[in-house]
């Protein structure tokens, strides 16, 4: 089983650089400034002609090379175009992996995707007055962060071509993420949760599954956020459970050592991920066919869910997983349009003036 890890990606970012995160359909270019200028140049080209308004949103993804999770990415475009007419709307994928994988056509049709440096640089070259830039994480970690300093360059020029005047007036905003804060955003996302699935919850486990952040990775400490939520899901029910692919101490045995400790040691387990999009860690991870686990004691990343609580006991198969992502759930959707709106009606960043006192 095949996944993509947190470090696997910094890595990779890394060697390919921090703006070298556009695709093109023709990858026989070795020039990477030549390249970097084409992306550069296509989404100017798309901006200009979708131009219709002075105020821009930009939606920020990890990204994903799934179908499903293309059309859930479509549809929350679309939902936001809905909620905020006076805006236009773009998507963007933060993840070169991603970007790359989708520009190759790995499990759909070949399709474009630019990172997030790319929109902004052309809603500054187009003198956009207001931009807001809306994190579709779910806690506020590595990426999250990753989002924050791409506004950060934006807001102060780092190419060093935009227009310092129109930079100082120009209106940032940031959207956070679905769980950004506590108890208010975690309380708010429980009690969608339960609504949504309440109805498993009263015939078995619904054990949802997070992405979480190694130690090395866990900014602003948000893997917290998981255990705050399975903490506020059990006042709904007992049988709610929260785990994570990344997150120390609370990996799949993790939950199955607390379910055991809770007296469940048997029934159903409907497996849900915790992540915006379903895509390869929610048809692999959570719900792919892979070996059984030799040690129900330990994590091993190869294992599925599925079939690790197949193995312990319990009844876990094709039929109890339920793979959509949250971004498919309206009323979740619901919960990071209102940090949207939240965003739009503070204060606007000040990254600008912070590096440029005036």
């Amino acid at each position: 089983m095949k996944k993509i890890s947190l470090l696997t990606i910094a890595l990779t970012a890394m060697m390919a650089t921090a703006t070298f995160m556009a695709c093109s359909s023709d990858d026989n270019n070795d020039n990477a400034t030549s390249n970097v200028e084409r992306y550069q140049q296509a989404v100017d080209a798309t901006v200009k002609a979708q131009k219709k308004h002075d105020k821009a949103i930009l939606l920020v993804a990890f990204g994903s090379t799934w179908q499903q999770a293309f059309d859930t990415f479509d549809a929350t475009k679309a939902a936001y175009e809905k909620q905020f007419p006076d805006y236009d709307v773009y998507l963007s994928f933060s993840s070169a992996i991603c970007i790359n994988r989708a520009a190759a056509g790995q499990h759909v049709a070949k399709r474009n995707f630019y990172a997030p440096n790319y929109w902004l640089e052309a809603f500054g070259r187009v003198q956009y007055g207001t931009i807001v830039v809306q994190s579709l994480q779910v806690i506020p970690g590595e990426e999250y962060t990753r989002v924050i300093n791409y506004i950060k360059d934006f807001a102060n020029n780092s190419n060093g071509d935009l227009d310092d005047k129109y930079l100082s007036g120009c209106k940032l905003y940031l959207g956070t993420p679905l769980m950004a804060d506590y108890p208010a955003d975690v309380d708010n996302l429980a009690k969608e949760l339960n609504k949504k699935f309440s109805s498993y919850a009263s015939k078995g486990v619904v054990a949802f599954m997070g992405h979480g952040n190694p130690d090395t990775y866990d900014t602003y400490k948000a893997n917290i956020r998981y255990n705050q939520l399975e903490t506020a899901l059990q006042t709904y029910s007992t049988n709610y459970f929260v785990g994570t692919v990344d997150q120390p101490d609370n990996y799949k045995n993790n939950v199955y050592a607390r379910m055991k400790a809770a007296g469940i040691t048997t029934g159903k387990v409907y497996c849900h991920p915790l992540m915006s999009i379903a895509g390869d860690h929610a048809n692999n991870d959570m719900a792919g066919d892979s070996d059984a686990p030799s040690n129900l004691d330990e994590n091993d990343e190869e294992v599925s869910w599925k079939v690790y609580f197949a193995t312990a006991g319990y009844t876990c198969n094709n039929e109890t997983q339920l793979i959509t992502g949250l971004l498919e759930i309206e009323t979740v959707r619901n919960l990071w349009m209102q940090h949207t709106t939240d965003a739009i009606n503070g204060e606007p960043l000040d990254f600008y003036h912070s590096k440029n006192p005036e």
